[in-house]
């Protein structure tokens, strides 16, 4: 099994480096779909798995085409910090179903919005 969540983090670096997304929108439904996960679970295990390499390879080579603005990352980075602590806070209160289903919402939205939008 060990080797499917290589894979599974594989793809997702792919994805991040080559789209600028990942963690949330790659990782969390491979694990609730393909290895069955709670919607919490997924969440909590890709945050976690994010903390080491947070994109640094990729946001390397972003860099240096001149596609990092740093004191921008860095004030988003304070936001991320405490809005992240304050977010798994008050997440562990709603259902999985429910949690689940926001997040689907969510990228829907998201995904309609850059599908149909100028």
């Amino acid at each position: 099994m060990w080797y499917l969540y290589i894979a599974l983090g594989l793809g997702a670096g792919i994805f991040s480096g080559f789209l600028g997304l990942g963690g949330g929108a790659v990782m969390i439904p491979a694990l609730v779909y393909l290895v069955g996960f709670s919607q919490h679970q997924a969440q909590g295990t890709t945050l976690a798995m994010m903390i080491p390499p947070i994109g640094l390879l990729a946001a390397i080579k972003y860099y240096q085409a001149g596609n990092v603005k740093i004191k921008v990352a860095a004030l988003m980075c304070i936001g991320f910090f405490v809005g992240g602590y304050l977010g798994a806070k008050f997440v562990h209160k709603i259902p999985d179903l429910a949690l689940r289903r926001f997040f689907g919402a969510f990228l829907l939205v998201v995904s309609l919005k850059m599908i149909l939008g100028k």
